[in-house]
């Protein structure tokens, strides 16, 4: 069960290091453009037990509410190929009372080139009355703890994509 640690490290970004599936390409050896959601969200489910000690799970049956996707902003940059080992990034970069936008990013292995980059924008909802509900206690301070501050209102994911690309080369 899920319980905030206020003397805690928790650290922003995820990352996981995965190997681009035969079954997961189109024709020209590339990954399939409906597969990143699948590695994205792989990625994340996997590494955010080790990194934050919960599962999804855990909030959904504490509080009785679960994030809802309601939209995504994807921009493929550069192909993933067949057997191509890849990172994957993701991390919360925004949040309000009752929503939060998780970015997820895919890089070649040495982290040099942007291959892939997402929001996943989420409503927090009450399951049992199935409306929207803010973030309460220890998942609004989880929340605190774990999110970047990202103004996602005043900035295009082009822009995003530059940024990202700059730290990339600095690195």
């Amino acid at each position: 069960m899920f319980e905030f640690d206020k003397e805690k490290h928790y650290p922003k970004e995820t990352e996981s290091r995965v190997v681009i599936r035969f079954q997961d390409c189109d024709p020209l050896q590339h990954l399939n453009n409906a597969k990143y959601f699948d590695y994205f969200f792989n990625a994340r489910e996997d590494q955010v037990p080790k990194l934050y000690g919960v599962e999804m799970i855990d909030f959904i049956r504490k509080y009785n509410a679960a994030w809802v996707v309601y939209n995504h902003n994807i921009s493929y940059i550069r192909p993933a190929k067949v057997g191509e080992w890849v990172r994957i990034m993701s991390r919360v970069i925004w949040h309000d009372h009752h929503s939060l936008v998780v970015e997820y990013y895919m890089t070649d292995d040495n982290k040099e080139e942007l291959k892939t980059l997402m929001w996943t924008t989420m409503r927090y909802v009450d399951i049992k009355e199935g409306r929207s509900t803010d973030h309460k206690g220890a998942v609004k301070s989880f929340l605190l703890a774990v999110s970047e501050d990202v103004n996602v209102a005043e900035m295009s994911i082009r822009e995003r994509i530059k940024e990202i690309k700059s730290k990339l080369i600095q690195t």
